[in-house]
């Protein structure tokens, strides 16, 4: 192959190793698949719990949920309340929890609760329409206020964004100005703070977060201020000014007009509790394939039965690796190209010293029985087939003595492929016949060395996960196997031959 025609062949095996890799971040990124086997992720389980006391009058419960919130996403939600029906509704863009029951009198207790994991990609739900502020009324003097404040506000911003900070800090006790003290009080500070911005011609709304500690009972929520800037809703703290939403703050309440609306009920009141936990990453991965556009990119819609089978054949490019790589580059002489792979898959079943006992057992009396027909002078085929029976019946009695000895944990040698195995010992014998006794164990003692650092690669764990989870990285194995076919160079155990040359030089 000259150096010009050799320019494709490298190139298509660049993109195909690139294609392998980039196809498993996208699947890491987008299917939230991990990279190594163990990792854990934070789970948050959030329980609002609602007290009431009945009236002997049918009860409508109607609870504001979340919907997706900014820094979070919803894995599971459920309502434990006896007795009531329950379900979710979505009632003008809002997702409510709504209990009902007939005659319901006495205190009553309510659950929802919801399992939410952090992901900084969530940013929230943004509105289809730009929204517009809401119009406001003004009764002098308050009026006035309202205007010259706003005006210094105007005066020291350029931007929404500015201009609510600002305005937050004008509004502040220590200020001491006339106009903040005639308007601001505790009891109408956020709300007279969402009117003033609507006023200027800034949509702003309020929202409730709640702050996320683990193993902490009847927390409240805490107001937020929220304003939209022509693209998105921006959170800021409407007592400091802080833009952006605090690590582990949920916004549980954010376009709903109310938080709890009981009908038939009164002395409502809504707390929360909450819990830390943490789960494995890949069963999470797992659970939100089928939710994930890209799920059906993955294995795990298979059935369990096929997810097996894929599970075992995929680990056999790993070990077409190793034998590519042993008898290339090193220059291990093996008994064929696939049996080292089969013999190590089959490891893969029986554990490593079983099998090897097991492989070395059969092979053995294979070569003495196979001695004998050759005595007779058979043809080939009927030679092959007479050797297959044989092996058959040798494995059934390793397997019955094994049994009978303690061994049987070992003793599934019947996932050997019985006809390979047959084969191997015909070209076994023969080339004891052409080449002798050493050159049998040569070759023999190189596949199962081969097999057994094959069996080492595909018996990690981290090997089982990543062929499995990522089957696209099997392009990059491909082309590691396809850039050593073009290896021609020395082999490793050539080297030892051209030593005395280096010495005498």
């Amino acid at each position: 192959m000259s150096s010009r025609s050799r320019i494709p062949f490298f190139f298509a095996i660049l993109l195909l190793i690139a294609a392998g890799i980039s196809i498993a971040i996208w699947r890491h990124v987008e299917l939230g698949i991990p990279w190594f086997t163990g990792e854990q992720k934070p789970v948050w389980m959030v329980e609002a719990r609602v007290d009431f006391d009945g009236t002997g009058e049918p009860v409508l419960a109607s609870l504001n949920i979340p919907d997706q919130p900014p820094q979070f996403r919803i894995i599971s939600e459920q309502a434990a309340s006896p007795g009531y029906g329950f379900s979710i509704v979505d009632d003008s863009g809002e997702r409510r929890a709504e209990w009902s029951k007939r005659n319901v009198s006495g205190p009553q207790t309510l659950y929802f609760k919801v399992q939410l994991i952090p992901d900084d990609r969530a940013l929230g739900s943004q509105p289809k329409r730009p929204p517009k502020p809401e119009p406001v009324f003004w009764e002098e003097p308050q009026a006035t206020a309202v205007q010259e404040l706003l005006q210094q506000a105007a005066e020291r911003s350029s931007t929404p964004e500015s201009m609510t900070r600002e305005l937050i800090k004008l509004l502040q006790p220590d200020q001491g100005a006339q106009n903040t003290t005639l308007l601001v009080s505790e009891a109408n500070y956020i709300d007279l703070l969402t009117r003033m911005l609507n006023h200027a011609g800034i949509p702003a709304r309020t929202a409730d977060g709640l702050a996320l500690e683990d193993a902490r009972r009847r927390q409240q929520l805490r107001p937020f201020l929220q304003i939209y800037d022509g693209s998105r809703w921006l959170t800021f703290n409407p007592r400091t000014a802080e833009q952006g939403l605090p690590e582990h703050v949920l916004l549980w309440r954010q376009a709903a007009a109310s938080l709890l609306d009981i009908v038939g009920g009164d002395n409502s009141d809504v707390s929360f509790s909450m819990l830390r936990q943490t789960i494995p990453a890949l069963q999470l991965a797992q659970a939100q394939s089928s939710e994930n556009g890209l799920g059906f990119l993955s294995l795990y819609q298979l059935p369990i039965e096929e997810q097996s089978m894929f599970r075992m054949l995929l680990l056999l490019p790993l070990g077409a690796l190793v034998v590519a790589f042993m008898r290339i580059v090193v220059g291990i002489r093996t008994s064929g190209t696939f049996m080292p792979i089969l013999i190590a898959v089959a490891f893969v079943q029986t554990t490593l010293i079983p099998g090897l006992i097991a492989f070395i057992s059969v092979v053995a009396i294979g070569l003495l029985m196979r001695g004998y027909l050759s005595s007779l002078n058979l043809l080939l085929v009927s030679r092959i087939s007479a050797l297959i029976i044989l092996v058959i019946f040798i494995t059934a009695g390793l397997s019955i003595a094994g049994y009978q000895m303690g061994f049987n944990t070992g003793m599934t040698v019947t996932f050997f492929p019985m006809v390979i195995i047959a084969w191997t010992i015909e070209r076994m014998s023969i080339l004891w016949e052409e080449e002798g006794a050493r050159e049998v164990f040569v070759q023999g003692a190189g596949s199962l060395f081969v097999a057994v650092c094959a069996f080492l690669i595909m018996s990690a764990p981290l090997a089982s996960h990543l062929t499995f989870n990522f089957p696209e990285l099997h392009f990059v194995v491909l082309g590691l196997i396809l850039l050593m076919g073009q290896y021609t160079g020395y082999k490793l155990t050539e080297l030892r031959r051209f030593y005395p040359m280096k010495a005498y030089n």
